[in-house]
């Protein structure tokens, strides 16, 4: 089942996108890379045998490149923004190393899991490291905003990831709670990621919060199509089982919207497969028939595509550039992987 949603904004650009924004930062990403290499070295071989599993697994690097970008929007010449993007980098890779052993999952970017492969115990504690790693790298920037604006992001991360657990198979979950969620956990580390770009060029007219705005409202697009992917056959070809959301019972978007739409034995499916972990053959395409029904996910991709409008005009107090460019053509990005 795949969802067909027709976008205003030009495929073109939405396909090409990361490829015209990676070709803008490319010389600098070289020096992130040098940089996660060789922070991630560790007199303890399991530490970057670990680590590396993961981050050299094929990561667009979104994020650091945010920060990269960010700060040429701003007009930066100095190198703080590359250290600072690895720092983005490594705390991208600690929460997603913890979220796989919380979640106990068995794929990510189409590999086993580093629990799978070194167990949980290993992915937690290199996931720590990681996070250790990014504190002493923001303490080198001797930048007190940008420690303050990342040390911020990690803690508000932490508590989307609890927020998680405690709405984690509640059918009764709002629309606003999910967004909460989604808002802290995949959100604020893109919005950080982008406003440390402007923190670091000492931008005096706004462009900090334009860019906070920025990667706030992107990363809560990126999420609500990366929730509307776990249920369609677009999923497989980024390296995620379909309906792994389902199976580890999460009340995503989709599933909000069903429950609130559908009749008494729709809500009660919900509750027995979720709720319960009462899971049987079939299920998984019983909730997709359902969502199909109420036009769910393509209603959870158009709320997106709202997020992704208010991203797009946050750039508007940057004068036109490529790079100015290049950033609003990663929105269709975000969204285009729907199709």
């Amino acid at each position: 089942m795949g969802v067909v949603i027709p976008l205003e904004s030009d495929r073109k650009n939405a396909q090409n996108a990361v490829a015209e924004l990676q070709a803008l930062v490319a010389s600098e990403m070289e020096q992130v890379n040098d940089f996660i290499r060789k922070r991630m070295e560790s007199d303890v071989p399991m530490i970057p045998d670990l680590a590396g599993h993961l981050i050299a697994s094929g990561g667009k690097r979104l994020r650091p490149m945010l920060t990269i970008a960010s700060a040429q929007l701003c007009g930066y010449e100095g190198m703080d923004h590359v250290k600072l993007a690895a720092t983005v980098e490594f705390m991208h890779t600690a929460t997603l190393l913890h979220d796989d052993v919380v979640d106990e999952s068995d794929m990510r970017r189409g590999q086993e899991t580093a629990r799978l492969v070194w167990g949980n115990q290993a992915s937690v504690l290199v996931g720590d490291f990681l996070l250790g790693r990014a504190f002493q790298m923001m303490v080198e920037t001797k930048s007190l905003r940008a420690l303050e604006i990342l040390s911020n992001a990690a803690a508000v991360i932490a508590e989307g990831e609890v927020l998680q657990l405690a709405v984690a198979k509640d059918t009764a979950t709002t629309e606003d709670a999910y967004l909460k969620v989604i808002t802290a956990k995949t959100a604020a580390l893109f919005s950080a990621a982008a406003e440390i770009g402007a923190v670091v060029s000492n931008t005096q007219n706004g462009e900090e919060a334009a860019l906070e705005s920025y990667g706030k409202n992107l990363g809560i697009a990126f999420q609500l199509v990366d929730d509307a992917l776990d249920y369609t056959g677009k999923a497989s070809a980024l390296g995620k089982n379909v309906g792994d959301d389902f199976r580890e019972g999460k009340i995503t978007l989709p599933v909000v919207l069903a429950f609130r739409r559908g009749d008494e034995e729709e809500r009660n499916f919900w509750r027995r497969t979720l709720q319960e972990s009462n899971q049987e053959d079939g299920d998984l395409e019983t909730a997709l028939a359902i969502m199909e029904k109420h036009t769910t996910i393509a209603d959870t991709v158009q709320r997106a595509r709202h997020y992704g409008e208010m991203a797009r005009d946050a750039l508007g107090v940057f004068p036109d550039s490529p790079i100015k460019s290049a950033l609003s053509h990663l929105v269709d990005f975000c969204i285009e992987r729907a199709h």
